[in-house]
Order: structure tokens, then sequence, then C-alpha cells
């Protein structure tokens, strides 16, 4: 079994999704969104290491509301930078040596299954790097600034990028290295990687992945949730359990 350590991006600027909370910081069915995705990840036995990426305006709140109980998950707390992959960067510097694999996802998509970490863990540690993803079903355009269709993209082969994305340590480490030289854009680690020179694989995810971008993703992702059977194994006493009650 492979090492994992895991870093989850939440220093993005919610500027879609309105409110007085960042989405990452939303009550999603008693718990935050960050929060319900992180409890996917620290219990896990592959996992040594748990990083949540914060932007330095938010780092007081975490540290007044949720430092110390993080403590006893044994979460980190690193200091996010201008742009995402900065974000990205400043925690993989502080990734301990002995993780095999870098598994980024996404603080704001809670809906990951453990099987579907499983799988795409699994991919990485044979291959070198994986990624979840879905197949294009509905029909694609491709319009200009003003909205008019300039083409209709064939979906053949096409999948739609999900988290976790995860890499070999030293290929993710390397691939970063050269992200200052690259000049065509970047959107994802994947693609860095992928630009790096380092082949990546598609594991199949779901639809049922969902990004909580909006504040209607926020009923979508309560309603998936729910709709989930109890674990089978009782989960421990969460230190978050009343948290809607602070």
């Amino acid at each position: 079994m492979a090492t994992v350590a895991v870093i989850l991006p939440a220093a993005g600027k919610s500027t879609r999704f309105g409110g007085k909370d960042k989405k990452v910081f939303a009550s999603l069915d008693g718990r935050a969104v960050w929060l319900r995705t992180a409890e996917m990840f620290v219990n896990r036995t592959d996992v040594i290491q748990t990083l949540l990426v914060v932007a330095p305006e938010d780092l007081e709140l975490v540290r007044a509301k949720y430092l110390a109980h993080m403590g006893l998950l044994g979460i980190e707390v690193v200091e996010g930078g201008p742009q995402r992959f900065d974000s990205v960067a400043n925690a993989l510097a502080r990734v301990k040596a002995e993780a095999e694999l870098v598994a980024i996802h996404d603080a704001a998509r809670p809906c990951v299954t453990a099987s579907q970490i499983d799988a795409v863990f699994a991919s990485a540690a044979k291959t070198g790097a994986a990624i979840l993803g879905v197949p294009a079903r509905d029909t694609l355009k491709r319009a200009d600034v003003s909205h008019r269709i300039e083409a209709t993209v064939p979906r053949s082969n096409i999948w739609l990028a999900q988290t976790p994305q995860v890499f070999r340590r030293e290929a993710l480490i390397h691939a970063y290295a050269l992200r200052g030289s690259l000049t065509a854009e970047v959107t994802d680690d994947s693609q860095l990687v992928e630009a790096s020179g380092f082949p990546v694989h598609l594991v199949a995810g779901s639809a049922s992945n969902t990004k909580v971008t909006e504040p209607d993703d926020l009923a979508l992702a309560a309603a998936i949730l729910k709709s989930r059977p109890a674990p089978k194994v009782p989960r421990a006493a969460h230190p978050f359990e009343d948290e809607a009650k602070w």
C-alpha cells in the first residue's frame, strides 16, 4: 500500500458563491464543507498527512474556530498564495518525504466516495499519475464571447476532470519546478504534470462527485450525502459534531 499525503486547496475567493461565508466554510448538514471533505481522508490507513490550504485572510478564522480540533484530526494548515498553483506549491513544500504519492482534492468536493478514492489511489500507485473523471455525455458547443455558437465539438474520448488527482511525489515536484517555463494556460494539476512529460491516467468517477461552487450546490451535495447508506462501521465521536450549535 502506497503512502499518501493529501492536499486540500481551500484558498479560493469563492466569488460565485456569495454570502457571508466562503463555500468551504459554509455549513453542509451541520459541518463545514471542507470538513466533510477532509473526513473522507483523515481516517484512511494509507494517508499519512493531510494539509488544508487556506487564504491568508482566513488564517485567523481557521485558528479561532478549527485549529484545536484540527490537531486532534492530524490536519495541518498551510497559508495559500495569490493563485491556486501557488497555494498547492506551498503545501507541496510541506509534504513529508516518506509520502510516495500526493493527492490533490478540492476542499469543496465533499461527495467523493471511499471507493472512488480507493480506485484513483490504486491507479496512481500502479501508473504514477491518475485522476478521477467522467466521460462527457452532453453535446459540446464552443461559443464566442457573445455566446454565439461557433462549433459543435465531438465528445468522443472527452472526459471532464475531477479530483482527487494523484501523483508520485517526485513527479509532482518536478512538474511544479517547471511551471514557470510553461507558456500555455494551465488549469489543473494533471495538465501541469502532462506538460512536464509524465503521462496521466483517467479513472472513472461519478457525476455525484460534485463541486460546491454556488449556493444551490449545497442543497445538491446534502441530498447526495443523505442518499447514501450509513457507514457499516460506527464512526468515532467527532470534535466538530456540535459545530452548528456554536
